[in-house]
């Protein structure tokens, strides 16, 4: 979290020119925090479910690593089908807002206007920047879709989206399973401390996009995140022979 006073970013030209072209460069950050606490969450639910029925080692790291990967893949399946789907509407709008500029481009220009005029452009400074901006066919579609349809600059990367997912929620969800793949002694404790520093990282490392304190974050996914468990570990401890 930055410091009060402090300045998030430079502010030179170069720094400017650097920070607007990445702009859009945490767009996965949603799917890697989804992934990686779905990911832990599932796993370890696996673990302490199955550890709460008293059954061996070998049903955990099965039942865990069929976890990670089916459901994994499952969430990566559903989350490329619902951005792709998010594309698809913007591609549709993109084209509808391209037909109406061939077809009645002054009422397109008022619809430019207007929106130009809200954000506090006036006179023949709202003129020109109208002018320029409609010599760009691209660049207009583009700001119609942001200022009229309320869309997202970034544009939706379906594959992007689902791989960040797969792999944020493979490589956290193989944590909560580690002590049993190695056999250690009192393997599930040692699961219980893994898992929770996961989530502890998790959280911290969320933070870095939310104005709360590191510690706050952590702790908030590591609440989250055990409360799951707790629930998981309860219903198979009611199968325990």
């Amino acid at each position: 979290m930055t410091q009060p006073g402090a300045l998030e970013h430079g502010h030179s030209p170069e720094e400017v020119h650097k920070r607007l072209r990445e702009a859009g460069g945490s767009a996965h950050l949603k799917d890697f925090v989804y992934g990686s606490i779905d990911g832990t969450v599932t796993t370890f639910a696996i673990v302490a479910g199955v550890e709460g029925a008293g059954l061996p080692y070998s049903v955990i790291v099965a039942l865990g690593l069929a976890n990670v990967f089916a459901d994994g893949f499952s969430m990566a399946a559903g989350n490329y089908t619902g951005t792709k789907a998010e594309l698809d509407n913007r591609r549709r709008l993109a084209e509808v807002e391209s037909r109406h500029i061939r077809l009645v481009p002054e009422g397109e220009r008022e619809e430019l206007r207007q929106i130009l005029e809200r954000i506090g452009l006036h006179g023949p400074v709202l003129g020109d920047a109208v002018r320029m901006i409609a010599a760009n066919k691209g660049k207009w579609v583009r700001l119609m879709l942001t200022e009229e349809y309320g869309l997202p600059a970034a544009r939706p990367r379906p594959m992007r989206s689902a791989l960040a997912t797969f792999a944020a929620f493979v490589a956290a969800g193989v944590f909560p399973l580690m002590p049993y793949i190695l056999s250690l002694s009192a393997a599930f404790a040692a699961s219980i401390g893994t898992t929770a520093l996961v989530f502890a990282v998790i959280g911290a490392c969320k933070s870095r996009w939310a104005q709360v304190p590191m510690w706050k974050s952590a702790l908030e996914t590591l609440v989250i995140g055990g409360s799951a468990a707790a629930i998981a570990y309860g219903v198979g401890a009611m199968f325990h022979p």
